[in-house]
């Protein structure tokens, strides 16, 4: 079985992250979605609209998902991947070359193009602007 994880917040989830969902699921068998929480976004500078428990619930009805885990911190990518036993990491292609040396001998470091126009940062300017 080939194994594949992916990060992020999930926030106000969108066509955009339904496409990298279903694109990362196709390079293997069991997809695990690594879920930012609550008290990492902060860390981040970051605040959801949704808290991690409704993030969370949405992406486990996401039929592309097989598990989702918490993330805590920067540094348990390395650790998610042996522990989980995963042979590809995916994340979206502006974050290329970041995690390279970090995974290298690890598993396999794929980084998928974003979908065009739109993003969680564009819906949540565009509601702001209708208020």
């Amino acid at each position: 079985m080939r194994r594949v994880i992916t990060y992020g917040t999930f926030d106000l989830l969108h066509y955009g992250h339904i496409e990298l969902l279903q694109r990362a699921k196709a390079l293997g068998d069991y997809l695990v979605v690594a879920l930012s929480t609550d008290e990492f976004n902060a860390i981040k500078g970051k605040k959801s609209y949704f808290p991690y428990d409704r993030r969370r619930r949405m992406l486990e009805a996401v039929r592309y998902v097989d598990l989702v885990v918490p993330e805590d911190h920067w540094e348990q990518k390395a650790h998610d991947v042996e522990n989980l036993k995963i042979d590809v990491f995916v994340m979206g292609d502006d974050w290329a070359g970041k995690f390279d040396e970090e995974l290298e001998g690890k598993c396999e470091v794929i980084y998928l193009p974003r979908t065009p126009n739109v993003s969680t940062t564009q819906i949540k300017n565009e509601l702001n602007k209708s208020s």
